[in-house]
């Protein structure tokens, strides 16, 4: 008897300047308008490379650090920014993107509350504003947020996406499928939204509609290899092995120390009766997440039929 399929939900993703991976820092988006001075958009360049107008989460919706972007050369960079133009919202929405993918989520909140008391409506700053919010716990202020953005502006794709990612994480799938649909109707860029969907699908046992989706998003961010595994996952449930083995391998070799790779490529070995081999990757799986419980005990199934 095959082992009976798991699904993982899979890191979200974003875009960056060269390539795209899965981590929540992205949708700290910085507005960009003429009346920018020349001097802050020189001074911030790396912030707004980094910022990219594309929100995304990790699966456990932390943001990963780049750290060169939230050092304290960038940031004390863009401190000097703020204080040539102290009046100008654009300084703290980017600052506090920077703080945000450092981790200091309140100096972040400071910055992009600022930003909003300078220009009420400033809806990527209420976008971002909704991010941190979320990394600090606070659900109910970061759907708010994200409401009050999508009021100002109600074509704005990262809003819809963090907002639909609120509802997913709740358990609210149709909710957060609407608002998942709707950013693809606006004809988003965004990754996240087809592979937050596909996930949608994938809960829901739709594999088809889910691989669909999850090879958009790998068309759109094929550096990442989130959507590689959570296509793999339909595939298994399809039982194609063999494109599901592709799809897990290549997770691997994009980032090797993601646990739930390894755990998926033991499945596909388990599910060929190659133990020994399941054994192994599962065993590395554990290696990566001690507490991966789905691992453990996949480890303890094919030990028990060896």
């Amino acid at each position: 008897m095959r082992p009976r399929l798991r699904l993982i939900e899979g890191t979200i993703l974003t875009l960056t300047a060269k390539t795209a991976d899965f981590s929540d820092h992205s949708g700290l988006c910085a507005a960009r308008r003429s009346g920018f001075a020349l001097a802050s958009m020189l001074a911030v360049t790396a912030a707004l490379a980094l910022s990219g107008c594309t929100t995304a989460e990790t699966s456990s919706d932390m943001m990963r650090v780049e750290r060169a972007q939230g050092s304290e050369q960038n940031i004390a960079s863009l401190s000097g920014v703020i204080s040539a133009n102290p009046s100008d919202p654009e300084g703290y929405n980017v600052r506090g993107s920077a703080y945000g993918r450092a981790g200091e989520f309140r100096r972040a909140l400071a910055d992009f509350n600022k930003a909003i008391e300078l220009n009420p409506r400033f809806y990527q700053a209420y976008a971002n504003r909704a991010l941190v919010e979320r990394n600090m716990g606070d659900q109910a202020a970061a759907q708010a947020d994200y409401n009050t953005a999508l009021q100002i502006n109600p074509r704005y794709d990262v809003a819809f996406i963090g907002r639909g990612n609120l509802y997913r994480q709740a358990g609210q799938l149709d909710q957060a499928f609407s608002d998942f649909n709707k950013a693809i109707e606006l004809d988003t860029t965004d990754p996240r939204a087809y592979h937050n969907r596909g996930l949608i699908f994938q809960a829901r046992k739709q594999h088809t509609q889910a691989i669909e989706d999850f090879s958009t998003a790998i068309s759109l961010a094929p550096n990442s290899p989130e959507p590689y595994n959570g296509r793999g996952i339909s595939y298994v449930a399809l039982d194609d092995d063999d494109n599901a083995f592709s799809d897990f391998n290549t997770a691997i070799n994009l980032n090797g120390k993601i646990a739930e790779s390894w755990a998926n490529q033991a499945l596909v070995y388990e599910r060929r009766g190659d133990k020994a081999k399941a054994a192994k990757s599962y065993s590395y799986a554990l290696k990566l997440d001690p507490k991966y419980e789905l691992a453990r005990s996949g480890l303890a199934r094919v030990k028990a039929g060896a």
